[in-house]
């Protein structure tokens, strides 16, 4: 076994801290990552705190996960040490259903994906440690390349962040033609812009903060809505091909479904930890559709890295410390950060 360092809760009460713990040997088909820089996603906070109602403790959050290879298996073949190289949400899956096979790892119809921590092994029973620690050995498979044209601690957050709003940009299509509402300036909602305004749609930023309207057209919004303003959200109503929805958090689904013409799609990649509600009217007069989107397999999480590298896309980070976590925490929720938090993790 291998001795690693990280930061740790024990119960959903408690205050991230450092903890030793041990990962498991280099196998054949295995790369051994130095991790230089973990974001934080607000789904970390979710699980550290409970509030999914799934978590395991001890948990070592994390799974926007950027580092450098310093060992690897026999058997690897995609890899070399000294390569720089990714990984986000899963760590492995049945790897033989018809998802798994058609790049959906993240859908094993076995139930066998094993996410990057707060989940177990195939054997059931060992569990998954994530990228808030010093290194970790993860299959090849699951493990993707990044690019050094990049600043990579502005790419550790689209491992998740990138991948989750990129991934259902592609799936419907969306680009040049196309009116595109992104619901939320935070974490996901910043890089919802980027991407859609890269893929030539006409943006919208739909916030409750009039102040964040510079940043967003700087981020690539052409329009920008004051969702607290009757007026404003009047002259949008049956307005937008696509909302993306960002928020984490209990909203007005009514209004924003009100938003869409005729065959509009509303597009969930927020997950608020109370249940959605919405009539049915506001689908059915319309003809409107709601669905949601959950990151992205493999092969399309590495098709986005290399987008990125090529168009000079990264996420806006504030860098920390790893003992300012706790503090990091309480400023996601209190959506004080620009707009990703990643930690440096040589302050480990």
């Amino acid at each position: 076994m291998i001795a690693t360092k990280g930061y740790a809760v024990h119960s959903h009460t408690d205050s991230l801290a450092p903890w030793d713990f041990e990962r498991r040997e280099i196998g054949p088909n295995d790369v051994f990552i130095q991790i230089l820089f973990s974001g934080i996603c607000h789904s970390d906070i979710h699980q550290v705190r409970g509030e999914w109602g799934n978590s395991h403790y001890p948990m070592v959050p994390g799974h926007e996960i950027v580092g450098r290879i310093t060992e690897i298996g026999p058997g690897v073949t995609k890899f070399a040490v000294g390569d720089l190289a990714g990984i986000g949400c899963m760590v492995d899956s049945c790897r033989t259903c018809n998802n798994c096979q058609s790049g959906h790892e993240q859908f094993c119809e076995k139930g066998q994906t094993v996410y990057t921590y707060n989940s177990f092994e195939k054997d059931g029973v060992t569990p998954t440690y994530g990228g808030y620690s010093n290194h970790i050995v993860c299959a090849e498979e699951f493990v993707v390349r990044v690019s050094d044209k990049l600043a990579i601690e502005g790419v550790a957050p689209l491992l998740c962040a990138g991948i989750t709003t990129y991934s259902p940009l592609k799936r419907w299509g969306i680009g040049q033609g196309h009116k595109v509402a992104v619901l939320g300036l935070g974490g996901l909602g910043h890089m919802a812009v980027k991407f859609a305004a890269a893929f030539g749609a006409d943006v919208t930023m739909l916030s409750t903060s009039p102040s964040k309207e510079v940043d967003a057209k700087r981020l690539g919004a052409h329009h920008f809505c004051n969702t607290k303003d009757r007026a404003q959200v009047k002259e949008l109503m049956n307005s937008f091909d696509f909302i993306i929805d960002t928020v984490s958090a209990s909203h007005d689904y009514d209004m924003y479904l009100g938003m869409l013409r005729t065959n509009g799609v509303m597009i969930c990649v927020g997950i608020p930890a109370e249940p959605i509600h919405f009539k049915g009217f506001a689908l059915l007069g319309q003809n409107r559709t709601i669905t949601g989107s959950s990151i992205g397999g493999i092969a399309e999480t590495q098709e986005m890295l290399d987008y990125c590298a090529e168009n000079n896309i990264v996420s806006d980070v504030e860098v920390i410390g790893i003992s300012y976590v706790n503090e990091a925490y309480e400023r996601v929720m209190s959506s004080d950060v620009k707009y990703r938090f990643v930690i440096d993790m040589a302050t480990l």
